[in-house]
């Protein structure tokens, strides 16, 4: 079975730029939102990239910061669900 026939809620294709901020020291990995839906999203992350099990995902064309944590995880990719949102930090310029 094919990993989109796992999951419970149909996706949509994107392709938006988007920034992991973890708030340790401010810090940020920058990602691309591949697919989403309501509760969850799929990141391309680079493969270097230390990604904490819970971080606040900014999607600046959407203009809000989606609180996330980790589902899975495979090379350069990253599943995440939705747990809530937030506004922008003050310190994130985007």
């Amino acid at each position: 079975m094919a990993e989109n026939e796992l999951r419970g809620k149909h996706r949509q294709r994107v392709l938006k730029g988007a920034a992991i901020l973890t708030g340790i020291n401010n810090s940020e990995v920058r990602c691309t939102v591949r697919n989403m839906h309501p509760g969850g999203a799929e990141l391309k992350v680079p493969i270097e990239a230390r990604v904490p099990d819970e971080f606040l995902l900014y999607v600046p064309t959407d203009g809000v910061g989606y609180k996330a944590v980790v589902r899975w995880r495979r090379e350069d990719r990253i599943g995440v669900e939705y747990t809530g949102t937030e506004p922008k930090p003050h310190w994130h310029y985007g």
